[in-house]
């Protein structure tokens, strides 16, 4: 079935464009971004059954102007149908006081005006969601959890989540009538096992452009999530040193999303912070390495038809065979750099700024299949479920946090298990190091990004297997 358009954002555009050819007299350019995305977040475990409105709900609109020097924005909620010539002069008056307090301060950078070309289009994302009300669902989830539990006696807890969002979002100038809606769900699995005094967990995760039919797929891979989780009681701790890996999709995902994603956010190249800036066009990983970003590069929870400036989503390849292609962008960036938006200015809510973020990013696929890729391996481990990573885009450094290795020993997994593993490199080192690349391709996007420590947004990443020489600790 076809997910309906906000009722709210269809009975307001009249008066959104109103407001423009009012702002438009004063202003040279004026645009307006209206939101209207509501969810629900879902937990079952062992102890009660939550549930809350989600993190990524909002309802709101920012109108961004060309104020003579540089772009000016203001973001409101409410808005009086009756009186939008008092609103507009609302607004020119606060973009005014805006102006003049910072030139008092500030050395203001001067930016051209935002040309768009005429454009009108739509996107209407479909759902085959069989699991529509909340006592389905938590019912289903509960079947998960007690089906966990009967797998192992030594299953502390399984903690199942489920996060389900209705995305509805309209953009609007003189030249631009753009609207989106579609659905994305993010869920998992955690399962923690117990043996005397020894605590272990394992997790899964599954995310899409779908509905509560997720709650399947967690179905699929919970025995194994929970036999996993067992095994790990088992584990010992991996000797530091230099090793031959094999990193799973997830693991992929993480190198590719903390290596060349926020190194290759423009903004960065705006504020000299990102080293990748004087590598375009160089040679910073194996020939075997091609890695794309953009909305519309895959089908994830951070595809979308245009970004939080009105931008039709694109695939940007950055990393073309080794060589380190290009950047991506949002729109004020790209103007100061003189470069051509990539559609990836994104706002974690109508009221905060719009920064370059990654959407859907991922190595591209290779040639080479999984059990080659262990034979290959004299001694080396087998990285899978990735938790969490950091990188240092001015000086390329990287850190990723891995649950778990398995043992290649031989061009064979032996069954014996390190956790947790440190991940470490310089990142064109591990990059150039990539000596085979499967065929197959897999993406997820169950959590968020920050910039630094804040401005979160949905994001996905991940890529095939890929061997590589890394740093374990």
């Amino acid at each position: 079935m076809k997910v309906e358009m906000s009722a709210f954002l269809e009975s307001v555009k009249p008066s959104i464009k109103k407001l423009i050819k009012i702002l438009e007299k004063d202003f040279e350019y004026v645009s307006v971004l209206g939101t209207d995305s509501n969810g629900k977040l879902y937990l079952v475990q062992k102890t009660g059954i939550t549930i809350q409105d989600s993190f990524w709900n909002e309802r709101g609109f920012v109108v961004r102007v060309y104020n003579g020097i540089n772009y000016s924005e203001y973001a409101f909620n409410e808005i009086d149908f009756n009186n939008i010539e008092k609103l507009a002069a609302d607004l020119k008056n606060k973009f005014i006081i805006q102006l003049e307090g910072a030139k008092k301060v500030l050395n203001i950078p001067k930016y051209e005006v935002i040309m768009e070309d005429e454009m009108h289009k739509e996107f209407i994302g479909e759902l085959e969601d069989k699991i529509v009300n909340d006592s389905n669902i938590v019912e289903k989830m509960i079947d998960l959890k007690e089906k966990a539990f009967k797998l192992s006696e030594k299953l502390l807890d399984c903690r199942v989540r489920l996060q389900k969002m209705h995305i509805s979002k309209i953009f609007l100038s003189s030249k631009k009538d753009l609207s989106q809606t579609y659905v994305w769900s993010e869920g998992s699995v955690l399962t923690i096992v117990r043996e005397g005094n020894n605590t272990k967990f394992n997790y899964d995760g599954f995310s899409g452009l779908k509905g509560a039919e997720l709650l399947d797929e967690i179905d699929y891979k919970i025995n194994d999530t929970v036999k996993t989780a067992v095994k790990l009681l088992d584990a010992t701790s991996v000797k530091p040193g230099e090793y031959e890996v094999i990193c799973s999709p997830d693991v992929s995902g993480i190198i590719a999303h903390e290596a060349f994603g926020h190194g290759v956010e423009m903004d960065m190249f705006v504020k000299n912070r990102a080293k990748a800036a004087e590598y375009v066009g160089k040679s910073v990983a194996s020939k075997l390495v091609t890695m794309h970003d953009g909305a519309s590069a895959a089908k994830q929870v951070s595809s979308y038809l245009f970004d939080d400036e009105g931008v039709i989503g694109k695939d940007t390849v950055i990393i073309d065979k080794g060589i380190l292609k290009s950047g991506i962008s949002d729109t004020i960036s790209a103007l100061k750099l003189g470069a051509v938006p990539t559609g990836n200015g994104k706002r974690q809510s109508y009221d905060r700024k719009a920064y370059t973020r990654m959407t859907n990013t991922f190595f591209s696929q290779g040639e080479d299949n999984l059990d080659e890729m262990i034979a290959s391996i004299k001694f080396g481990y087998l990285l899978d479920c990735a938790t969490s990573g950091m990188e240092d885009p001015k000086n390329w450094g990287i850190q990723c946090m891995v649950n778990y290795g398995m043992e290649i020993k031989d061009g064979k997994l032996t069954g014996k298990i390190v956790s947790p593993v440190v991940l470490t490199g310089y990142v064109p080192d591990l990059l150039k190091s990539i000596s085979m690349v499967s065929k197959n391709v897999e993406l997820k996007g169950t959590g968020a990004c920050g910039k630094g420590y804040k401005e979160l947004v949905k994001v996905s990443s991940g890529g095939p297997y890929i061997k590589a020489k890394v740093r374990l600790g």
